[in-house]
C-alpha cells in the first residue's frame, strides 16, 4: 500500500508522516507531495519518496498520484482558492483509482455557519460525488493557532478578543495528525465522517489563564464587542480583509461553532487529547 500525503512540508503534513513512521509504516510506502521539494530534503533523508505536487498544477497532481493507493488531502491554506485546488486532487485521485481518500475538513462543515466552512462543504460534496472511498476528518481548531496570542500576552498581559463566552474544543496538531495516520493505516473507516475535537472545550478566560501559566505572568481576558475588536485591529495596522475575517471568526466562536466535543478524537488515537496548557507550552 502506498500513501500520498499532500502538503507534506506543512506543519500538519510533517506530523502525519512522523505518526505514520511511529506506527510502523515503511518509509518506502509513504510519498510526500510538496510544492517546493527543496523543503522536503529531510523527508527524503528518512527514506520517503518526495514528489512535486502543486494544487494549482494539475499535471503535477496526476504524476504524484501514479501508483498511489491512499491519499491524505490536507486542505489548502489559500482561502478562496481551495475549492478549485481540492477538486483538482479529487479528480486526479478518481482517475488514478485511489482506494482511500482522507480529507481534513472543518467542524460540521455541511451545516455550520463557521466562516471557513463553505469551501470545506463544497469539497466534501465533490468527494461524495466522485465515488472515491473516503474518510472525512472534521478537525476542530488547532491549539497552535493561539501562539500569536501567547506572544502578545507575554508583553501586554492582555488577551483581547470578541469571542464572548464562546468555547473552543481545540487539540494539538499532533493529536489531529495521529488521527489521520490511524485512519490511513487501519482497514475500515471508509464512509465515516469524524467530528474531531479536544476532550475539553475552553473559553477565553480559561485561555487567558493557560497563557498566564505558560508565560509566567498574569493575563487578563479583555472581552470586546465586534466593533471594539475591529477598531483595535485597525489601530494595529491590519487590513480590512483580515479584520473582517478575525472578527467574524470570533463571532462564530461566540455562537458555538467550535464548542462541541466528545471522545471521538481520543478514541481514534488511543489516548487523551493534549491539554490546552501543554499544547501551548509545546508550541512556543
Amino acid at each position: 500500500m502506498t500513501i500520498l500525503i499532500t502538503g507534506a512540508t506543512g506543519q500538519l503534513g510533517r506530523l502525519v508522516i512522523d505518526s505514520l513512521l511511529t506506527r510502523g509504516a515503511d518509509p518506502q510506502t509513504i510519498i510526500a507531495g510538496a510544492r517546493n521539494i527543496t523543503k522536503a530534503a529531510d523527508l527524503a533523508d528518512r527514506g520517503i519518496r518526495v514528489v512535486t505536487l502543486d494544487y494549482d498544477d494539475a499535471a503535477s497532481i496526476t504524476a504524484a498520484l501514479d501508483g498511489v493507493d491512499s491519499v491524505l488531502l490536507i486542505s489548502g491554506s489559500e482561502v478562496g482558492k481551495r475549492t478549485a485546488q481540492h477538486k483538482a486532487v479529487i479528480d486526479a485521485a478518481k482517475a488514478a483509482g485511489v482506494t482511500k481518500l482522507v480529507y481534513t475538513s472543518a467542524p460540521k462543515a455541511t451545516t455550520s455557519d463557521l466562516v471557513l466552512a463553505p469551501e470545506h462543504k463544497v469539497t466534501e460534496e465533490l468527494i461524495a460525488a466522485s465515488g472515491i472511498p473516503a474518510v472525512i476528518l472534521r478537525n476542530n481548531w488547532y491549539t497552535e493557532n493561539y501562539v500569536g496570542s501567547v506572544s502578545k500576552a507575554a508583553s501586554t498581559g492582555v488577551l483581547a478578543a470578541s469571542a464572548g463566552d464562546g468555547k473552543v474544543a481545540s487539540a494539538s496538531r499532533r493529536d489531529f495528525a495521529d488521527a489521520a495516520a490511524v485512519v490511513l493505516l487501519e482497514d475500515g473507516h471508509i464512509g465515516e465522517v469524524y467530528e474531531l475535537g479536544g476532550d475539553v472545550a475552553w473559553d477565553f478566560s480559561e485561555l487567558a489563564a493557560a497563557i498566564a501559566e505558560v508565560v509566567g505572568r498574569p493575563v487578563e481576558y479583555q472581552s470586546l464587542s465586534s466593533e471594539e475588536h475591529a477598531a483595535g485591529l485597525a489601530a494595529a495596522g491590519l487590513d480590512d480583509g483580515t479584520i473582517g475575517f478575525l472578527t467574524t471568526l470570533d463571532a462564530d466562536i461566540r455562537g458555538g461553532a467550535l464548542a462541541d466535543t466528545d471522545d471521538t478524537l481520543a478514541r481514534l488515537i488511543g489516548r487523551p487529547t493534549t491539554p490546552l496548557v501543554e499544547g501551548l507550552r509545546a508550541a512556543v
